[in-house]
């Protein structure tokens, strides 16, 4: 029997090598935080290997959105366990992370031990001209695929008012989105229609079949088993805490306070940086003042989820009070208990929920909330690119506050024609030329490099 066109078109499903090699790349290239992230993996998964299709990557975005964390590395599990199941997801969400704790235990070694990390401000001045372009051009191609109708531009617009505008709650604008979609989709479906059943150029796939069983389908048991697993995996590092040689030092108090961290970190780091600042410094006294921005920064130059910075405190914390190991070897400790704690329960909200929301793609008004959520997104991702072209492009960067609104301002004088070059180099690389995210990469972080030390 002859295969349709829409198989025909479709490659073949990747072998489980092929799969860890591409997340192994993309932990590797994971700079320029969420927006940057996500894009890499629209563009490697869905555009480049058509891996997964559109709607699929927008309905496991919607709900990692929803989740606390970071979105991007649940959304790299959530797939991962899509592709290959349980050991799938396991792979893709730990080496999302892995080379960027590798590469934030080596800076913080390096900053503990000599406090001079001027030479990274140099290295990261190219890379953050070259992710702006990689998440401009993903924002365009997920806007174009997201936002089929005016009610779904109208929700990426407002979305995006809310935030950049009157700095509304992350969780509280998803929430809005979701709501508004549900409704729509029962009182009329076609406001989002389009955007809730259009298809990409892949066809969509089942889940992998991973031991013998189908892991889309939950169950009490299976839910049970899962919360039993990831709870003695979170909790199982304390009970080696009694075995330090001179107490437990700061490792009791970073786990716990972590472990409260990993739960409530609706929106990303930047929402809860403040918080940890404060009771890093001023309740733990386990950082002086002004080391939590030198954390950012060093954060913001690696790759990975930008809430390794909390890798960066756990380090300090414990190079500072190690219960009686030698200082950088507790830092180390202290930096692997804080990412554990934070990221353990990653899993389990993947694991956890999935095929739930796998069985929700059925349900027409369901799928209207978070195809309302896929609109909202696009609004957040604009946002987070603004915030991120701000930053990049000028020096100085102020607020217009007018009643309940306020808005980031850019100084004109303040405009950075190196970066701004970097930028146009990037563009032409990426866009025009086609030279690929690495090479793009490499190029504008060697150029910027240069730059600076010529300036």
């Amino acid at each position: 029997m002859e295969k349709s066109v829409a198989q025909k078109s479709a490659p073949d499903h990747p072998t489980f090598a092929e799969a860890v090699r591409l997340w192994a790349r993309i932990g590797i290239l994971s700079f320029g935080g969420p927006a940057g992230q996500i894009a890499l993996m629209h563009k490697e998964l869905v555009d480049d290997r058509r891996w997964i299709s559109e709607s699929r990557f927008l309905h496991a975005l919607n709900y990692c959105m929803l989740l606390p964390g970071p979105e991007a590395q649940q959304l790299a599990t959530y797939v991962g366990w899509l592709l290959h199941g349980v050991k799938g997801g396991i792979v893709a969400g730990t080496l999302f992370v892995l080379p960027g704790f590798v590469v934030i235990c080596a800076l913080s070694s390096a900053y503990a031990l000599f406090q001079d990390t001027s030479w990274l401000a140099s290295l990261f001045f190219g890379l953050k001209a070259a992710v702006l372009v990689i998440v401009v051009q993903a924002l365009v191609r997920v806007a174009g695929r997201a936002l089929k109708t005016p009610f779904a531009r109208l929700l990426a617009a407002a979305a995006f008012v809310a935030l950049f505008a009157f700095a509304l709650p992350f969780p509280l604008v998803v929430l809005a989105a979701g709501i508004a979609g549900y409704i729509a989709a029962r009182a009329a479906p076609g406001l989002l229609q389009p955007a809730a059943g259009h298809r990409s150029h892949v066809p969509d796939r089942p889940s992998v079949i991973g031991d013998g069983h189908d892991e889309t389908q939950p169950g009490w048991a299976r839910a049970v088993r899962i919360i039993a697993i990831c709870a003695a995996l979170w909790l199982a590092p304390f009970a080696l805490v009694p075995l330090l040689p001179a107490g437990p030092g700061a490792f009791n108090a970073i786990g716990v306070f972590f472990s409260k961290m990993a739960v409530v970190t609706f929106g990303g780091a930047y929402a809860v940086l403040a918080y940890v600042a404060q009771q890093a410094v001023d309740i733990h006294q386990w950082l002086k003042p002004g080391e939590m921005l030198d954390g950012l920064a060093l954060a913001e130059t690696t790759p990975g989820p930008l809430v390794l910075v909390l890798t960066f405190v756990g380090f300090l914390a414990a190079f500072r009070d190690g219960g009686g190991l030698d200082a950088l070897t507790a830092g180390l400790l202290g930096a692997l208990l804080t990412t554990w704690v934070t990221f353990v329960p990653c899993f389990l909200w993947i694991f956890l929920g999935a095929p739930h929301v796998e069985r929700l793609r059925s349900n027409a008004a369901l799928s209207g909330a978070l195809a309302a959520i896929s609109a909202a997104v696009v609004g957040v991702i604009l946002n987070l690119a603004v915030w991120f072209a701000l930053h990049v492009l000028f020096r100085t960067v102020g607020r217009l506050e007018a009643g309940p609104m306020s808005v980031p301002l850019p100084q004109p004088a303040s405009l950075d024609f190196a970066a701004l070059g970097l930028t146009l180099l990037a563009a032409v690389l990426l866009l025009r030329v086609g030279a690929g995210v690495l090479p793009t990469l490499a190029a504008c972080a060697a150029a910027g490099f240069a730059l600076t030390a010529a300036l």
